[in-house]
């Protein structure tokens, strides 16, 4: 059972979470990187981190090289926050590299935030930025400790950075004697887990792709260079032309003489399916599916999985949204939006007082009295992680006179661990795992509560069961995970992994 606090109705929430606190799913990171010598790539990374922002909103921070020097500006907080125009125009070169994060692995500090800057053994400088978690850090550092024969390369928790970007910058330090590319070389077939990759020195941009391609990277082409990025959408916001997928397994190398492919691994592609449910943004396409039509088939889905009477559907905004309409169209239910949701409302370094905090969700949804009053409500929501925020929503739709509430979700229970770069760090923080769903249902204070089924999720994306990563719901890891990590994190399978 989940080892939680008990409510007055008898049942579970995180003590440490409420609906002021609890913005649903996160990723690790959004990364961008463009060549295009007589461009200004400053803003053109600065626009294209503001399209990915969705990935990533703990810092930002860009590298900018102009063939002598790389110059890095990153600081705590959102892109906007942390670039204005001047800021921009200072930074003067050919290529960039650019991130916003979101911390799963080390802490949400200003030496965590990237690009990472390393100097290497040929002259020349890193710049590093990193989308994923690594699983095999153990093994890595064992590795760089066994080349730093003087010993003069520190454990990465000693590191100015405690992230595994960290280890890896040092790992292509150490073995750059040769130069940034042939490093890359040597340890990309040596990391375990999800990484999207990218970096550059003075002259070249690179970029690499884990085997199992678990996040998305794309690739896109302005009129005199190349741009590389988490999501299409990016591309779209700085007029790029989508070329390709980078390929799982896949180095890039960008530089004065062009882009140029090779392998480090043989591709064993599990593209991660919450990619399809949450993070990714609406106007991207994975895979060549869009994301929005995915998300509106797995509505239809839902709806044919789990109807229910009632008089209205509506989405919590913005995530359930295409769902919401989805369902509305499977079902033949009205879709209507109840909901208001405060644009204004992100991260913020001003903590609300108790008396702001109490008004809970409030500070981001607010019920349409009118569109709500008497009407048995269908409200659609992306997935379910801590629960606290379906529960204000829940309470407060009550309040605003709705007559009843059938709660209906875009995925399935999540009730495993993420090892690749999404905040669900252990069982214990996960709802699913102590309680039913009828058990839920009750918790959440819904008239009734329905998943769509794992089946039916993946049937929605058309691509097949064993391309997709879908641990989060199913406890099938396609990486090994450490045993030492998995017990530590509540994986009960004595090899690691299920």
């Amino acid at each position: 059972m989940l080892n939680v606090a008990e409510l007055d109705d008898g049942f579970a929430a995180h003590p440490q979470l409420d609906p002021c606190d609890d913005p649903g799913p996160r990723d690790a990171c959004g990364v961008f990187g463009v060549w295009a010598p007589g461009e200004d790539v400053s803003k053109l990374t600065y626009y294209g981190l503001y399209a990915l922002q969705h990935r990533g909103q703990e810092s930002a921070g860009m590298a900018v090289s102009n063939g002598e020097r790389i110059t890095v500006v990153k600081d705590m907080g959102l892109v906007s926050q942390v670039f204005n125009e001047p800021a921009l125009n200072s930074l003067r070169g050919h290529m960039a590299v650019g991130h916003c994060r979101y911390s799963t692995t080390g802490a949400s500090v200003w030496s965590n935030a990237q690009p990472t800057f390393q100097g290497l053994q040929d002259g020349h400088s890193l710049a590093l930025a990193h989308n994923g978690n690594l699983t095999n850090t153990d093994m890595l550092e064992t590795w760089l400790r066994e080349h730093s024969a003087a010993g003069d390369i520190p454990h990465k928790e000693r590191m100015d950075s405690t992230s595994d970007t960290a280890l890896l910058a040092a790992l292509l330090a150490a073995f750059s004697t040769d130069g940034l590319a042939a490093s890359a070389r040597k340890v990309l077939p040596k990391l375990a887990g999800a990484f999207c990759l990218v970096f550059c020195n003075e002259n070249a941009l690179f970029a690499a792709r884990d085997p199992q391609g678990i996040h998305p990277m794309v690739l896109g082409r302005l009129d005199n260079g190349w741009v590389v990025a988490s999501e299409s959408a990016a591309l779209d916001i700085i007029g790029a032309t989508f070329i390709r997928e980078v390929e799982p397994g896949e180095f890039v190398t960008i530089d004065s003489d062009g882009l140029r492919s090779q392998r480090f691994a043989d591709a064993d592609p599990h593209g991660c399916l919450f990619e399809y449910v949450y993070l990714a943004r609406p106007d991207s396409s994975i895979s060549g599916r869009r994301v929005h039509l995915v998300r509106k088939e797995i509505g239809r889905t839902l709806a044919m999985e789990a109807a229910v009477d009632a008089d209205l559907v509506i989405p919590t905004p913005e995530s359930g949204t295409p769902s919401a309409i989805g369902y509305a169209e499977a079902s033949g239910i009205p879709y209507g939006q109840g909901l208001v949701k405060n644009a204004y409302v992100g991260r913020t370094f001003i903590q609300p007082s108790q008396t702001i905090r109490q008004l809970g969700i409030r500070l981001k949804l607010n019920p349409i009295r009118d569109v709500i009053e008497s009407k048995r409500l269908v409200v659609v929501d992306d997935s379910i992680v801590r629960g606290n925020t379906q529960r204000a929503l829940v309470k407060m739709l009550r309040e605003a006179g709705a007559a009843e509430v059938h709660v209906r979700i875009a995925s399935p229970p999540v009730s495993w661990p993420c090892f690749f770069g999404i905040d669900f760090a252990t069982r214990a923080e996960l709802i699913a795992p102590g309680l039913s769903v009828e058990e839920i249902c009750r918790s959440l204070g819904a008239d009734t509560l329905a998943y769509i089924s794992l089946e039916g999720l993946v049937a929605s994306t058309g691509i097949s069961k064993r391309r997709l990563c879908h641990a989060c719901f199913s406890g099938e890891y396609p990486v090994r995970i450490p045993q030492a990590r998995a017990v530590q994190l509540g994986l009960e399978d004595s090899n690691g992994c299920r």
